[in-house]
């Protein structure tokens, strides 16, 4: 019997690959692609600036206009760049940019400018870690990978290059004289809002956002450029204390601790009971010099100002510690945070969260009592003047609940996901409460510490939060907003002052108190703390020292007398 072998022979592949059906790609023009991706980025990437805009306009039609406008910007920067071999990487860069950006818009109320940028950068792991929740990544999955795994399915149908060119130039053309045409239809209203309301443009993503970057990138090349500037080096004590012991002041950097959380200036629930129980002086209507850390405390330890200070003018010059090492005091900084930003870097520097003691640390992030605890051995040590710094992790969020022992979870229910969007507002507030409570109790131990060794020290202490916090006021959360829209959640702090007994008896009680209820800010450190260690220089100005006008002078004999000039 005959056997047909044919249908055991092997099908060449060469066979297979032209009878096989291809894999299907839609087709789209780049022009085409390029406006579809704008119109995506423009409706589903932007709801904040949406909302916002649609709330400052009085004329529904003048916000019309004004988003048809830069809806038609936006298609026709795309649409100049709709080359081959760029549009597509071009998508799918601005695609996932968009989603980061309107997460933490959109879910936070943030404004993604240079500083915030800035801080983000200088943020550790695990802090980054609180941010970067499930629900952050669902997010970035849907508006930024798909729609650019999308992209990267389509099949552009690109023209020969002069084709090309006139075939963009007859989209982008069109497009931008709608633009125009919609500016000028209503360039009053537009003007009048972008004006009165400059956060509206600081949330146009993703290309606000974009721009800033590379802001911050360029600066942070000519950053390395610095030449730092002697400051106070006539810097000098001009007389010991009465007793002859050492001034040591312990000054306390607060971490996103908002004043108006502090029972000590009239908040409805007791978040400051102990440091209530201490001889404190507590200045009620201070501001703070920026809402994010990476500002405010180098800001806050220069002597520029809040109006004079600048990231770059913050690097270029010499600060307080600098000052004091100049007259001889000894400082130190101690820190359970992400970092000086700088301002310790020519003094001792010790990092609690690198240490990660397990007594006190998870995963490098530290309850504040470690530092607490270090005092005393410190204490011990001290020979002559000096400053100490405790930079707290405070109440930085969002992931509050982890910032105090559950044995400060006094206010439930309490909110114990860093993801904010799972808890109630009330749930959030009270995880916050908590995070004072527990401050309220590191600088009440600080005080008895130092309080403890009086017999051999002159000591005071001064406590600052850097920058406050929004907690849902205004749709907006945690921190950063520039300065210019901040709410006063963000800008308003606490500031505490305690004096042991020698130093009290250098101050007028009723004077002081009187200045504790006028504005005060972080202008006031770099001064105030000068005048507490009694060091004269000429960097040293009276009237932004909050004890100046307060501070007592001794005569020969050792009686108190009225001021004089320091």
């Amino acid at each position: 019997m005959a056997i047909d072998i044919a249908e055991d022979q092997p099908v060449p592949i060469s066979s297979l690959s032209r009878t096989a059906p291809p894999f299907f790609r839609p087709r789209m023009g780049s022009v085409t692609l390029a406006v579809t991706g704008a119109l995506y980025l423009a409706a589903f990437t932007n709801r904040m600036f949406l909302t916002r805009a649609f709330a400052y306009f009085d004329s529904h039609l003048a916000f019309a206009a004004f988003i048809l406008g830069l809806a038609c910007l936006f298609a026709a920067l795309i649409v100049s760049l709709s080359l081959k071999y760029v549009l597509k990487p071009v998508l799918v860069f601005l695609f996932v940019s968009a989603a980061a950006g309107s997460w933490f818009m959109d879910r936070f109320g943030t404004i993604i400018d240079v500083d915030m940028i800035r801080n983000a950068v200088q943020t550790t792991s695990s802090e980054a870690g609180h941010l970067l929740t499930p629900a952050f990544v669902l997010h970035m999955a849907v508006f930024g990978i798909l729609p650019s795994l999308l992209v990267c399915w389509v099949k552009i149908e690109h023209r020969p290059f002069f084709g090309k060119v006139l075939w963009n130039s007859a989209a982008i053309v069109p497009l931008l004289l709608v633009a125009l045409a919609c500016g000028m239809s209503s360039a009053r209203s537009i003007a009048s809002v972008t004006r009165l309301h400059k956060d509206l443009m600081m949330t146009l993503n993703p290309f606000v956002p974009i721009g800033n970057a590379i802001g911050f990138a360029m600066a942070t090349g000519e950053d390395e450029t610095v030449v730092v500037k002697s400051l106070g080096t006539d810097a000098r004590v001009i007389a010991p204390t009465s007793s002859g012991r050492p001034r040591v002041v312990v000054i306390v950097v607060g971490e996103t601790a908002r004043a108006g959380n502090f029972s000590l200036g009239g908040y409805g629930r007791d978040t400051n009971p102990e440091l209530a129980r201490r001889d404190i002086t507590y200045f009620k209507e201070t501001s703070s010099c920026g809402t994010a850390t990476a500002v405010s405390v180098p800001c806050m330890f220069s002597n520029l100002t809040r109006r004079g200070y600048s990231h770059r003018a913050g690097l270029a010059n010499e600060n307080l510690l600098d000052v004091l090492g100049h007259a001889g005091v000894k400082t130190e900084w101690w820190d359970d945070n992400t970092g000086s930003k700088n301002v310790a870097s020519r003094t001792a520097y010790h990092s609690f969260s690198d240490a990660n003691d397990p007594r006190y640390c998870k995963d490098r992030e530290c309850l504040d009592e470690g530092m607490v605890a270090a005092l005393d051995g410190w204490l011990s040590t001290v020979k002559g003047d000096s400053v100490l710094v405790l930079h707290q992790m405070g109440s930085h969020g969002p992931a509050y609940s982890e910032r105090y022992p559950t044995s400060f979870a006094r206010f439930k229910p309490e909110c114990r996901n860093a993801e904010l969007g799972n808890c109630k507002t009330d749930e959030i507030v009270n995880a916050y409460d908590n995070t004072i409570l527990y401050t309220d109790h590191i600088l009440a131990s600080v005080i008895d510490s130092l309080k403890a060794r009086q017999d051999v020290i002159a000591p005071a202490m001064i406590y600052m939060s850097d920058h406050g916090e929004s907690l849902g006021e205004h749709g907006l959360y945690l921190h950063g907003a520039p300065y210019v829209v901040a709410p006063s959640q963000q800008t308003h702090v606490p500031f505490v002052l305690w004096q042991g007994s020698e130093l009290k008896t250098t101050t007028d009680p009723q004077c002081l108190s009187s200045r504790a209820a006028a504005p005060a800010s972080h202008d006031n450190l770099f001064h105030t703390v000068l005048g507490m260690m009694s060091v004269r220089t000429s960097s040293y100005k009276p009237d932004l020292d909050v004890m100046a006008s307060c501070r007592r002078v001794r005569d020969s004999s050792g009686v108190a007398s009225a001021r004089a000039d320091f």
